[in-house]
C-alpha cells in the first residue's frame, strides 16, 4: 500500500530532520587536539578566503616553492593536520609503498645496496618544537631550533622506523644524509639510537665546505660520492623535495609529507 501524499511529506520531513540532527551532532563533537587548534577540525571554511588544504597540496607537489613561512591563516589548519591522524596516515601510505617496492627487489647480496634516509621530519620528528612555534608560521630561528636539536629528545617518525626495520631485515643497508651540521653528530647519533635507529652504514652531516650551497647541491654531491664507492642507491626517502631532486637520487624516491617548512 502506498503512502498518502501528506504522510509521504511527513516521512520526508522526518528523514531530513534526522539527517540534520546527526550532522549537527557530529560537528559539535569537540576535536581539539592542541590548545591552539580549532575544536571543529581542519575544515577549509574555518579559514576565510584561503583554502589551506589546496595550499598544502600545492606545497607537497612542489608547485609552491621558495616560501619562508606558512600563511598565517593556515596555522590552525596545519596544526590540526600535523598533530592529527591524517599526517600519520599520509606517512603510513608512503612507508607502505616503500616497503612493497623494497620487497619486490632482487638484491645482489654484496652489501652495496643502500637506502638513503633524511633525518629531520623523516627519521626524527621535530613536532614538539614546531608545535610551540606555530607549525611554520613563525620565521625559522636557527638558535632556538639548534637548542631543541641539542637536547636530543626528538621522537622517531613511527612509519619511517617501521620502514627502516623492514629494510634491514631484507639486507638493505641504511645511509643517513642530513643537513644537520657536523658539530651535531654526537647528539644526532645518540638521538637516533635512543628511538630505535640503532645501526647504519654511514651518517653524513653537512660539513663546512658546503657553506652557502643548497641542499640539492650538497645532497647530490654526497650521493655521487657514495656511488663512486660502489654503492647502489636503490631507495631514497625524505620530507623535502631537495632530499630527492638533483643528481644520483636513486632508483626510486619517496616523499613524506611536511607542509611546515621549505628547504631549497
Amino acid at each position: 500500500m502506498g503512502l498518502e501524499p501528506f504522510s509521504f511529506f511527513l516521512f520526508l520531513a522526518t528523514l531530513a530532520l534526522v539527517a540534520a540532527t546527526s550532522r549537527g551532532t557530529y560537528l559539535e563533537i569537540p576535536h581539539q587536539i592542541h590548545l591552539l587548534r580549532p575544536k571543529s577540525g581542519a575544515r577549509t571554511n574555518d579559514v576565510p578566503d584561503l583554502s589551506c588544504l589546496s595550499w598544502r597540496l600545492a606545497v607537497e607537489t612542489n608547485n609552491i616553492i621558495g616560501w619562508k613561512t606558512i600563511p598565517e591563516k593556515c596555522e590552525g589548519y596545519l596544526g590540526h593536520y600535523m598533530l592529527g591522524q591524517q599526517y600519520r596516515e599520509d606517512s603510513e601510505a608512503v612507508a607502505y609503498e616503500a616497503i612493497l617496492y623494497a620487497q619486490s627487489l632482487e638484491l645482489a647480496g654484496d652489501g652495496k645496496d643502500i637506502w638513503i634516509f633524511d633525518i629531520d621530519e623523516t627519521s626524527l620528528s621535530n613536532l614538539p618544537y614546531y608545535a610551540k612555534h606555530g607549525f611554520g608560521v613563525e620565521p625559522f630561528n636557527s638558535t632556538l631550533f639548534n637548542e631543541w636539536v641539542n637536547k636530543g629528545e626528538a621522537p622517531s617518525l613511527p612509519e619511517s622506523l617501521k620502514l627502516y626495520k623492514k629494510l634491514l631485515s631484507l639486507g638493505i643497508k641504511i645511509v643517513f644524509l642530513t643537513g644537520r651540521p657536523e658539530d651535531q653528530r654526537s647528539v644526532t647519533e645518540n638521538n637516533l639510537k635512543n628511538v630505535g635507529f640503532y645501526t647504519w652504514e654511514n651518517l653524513i652531516l653537512k660539513g663546512s665546505s658546503y657553506s652557502g650551497e643548497t641542499a640539492v647541491a650538497y645532497k647530490s654531491n654526497e650521493r655521487k660520492r657514495l656511488e663512486k664507492k660502489g654503492y647502489r642507491i636503490i631507495g631514497n626517502i625524505g620530507d623535502q623535495w631537495s632530499d630527492l631532486l638533483g643528481t644520483n637520487a636513486g632508483n626510486r624516491t619517496f616523499k613524506l609529507p611536511d607542509p611546515m617548512y621549505y628547504i631549497s
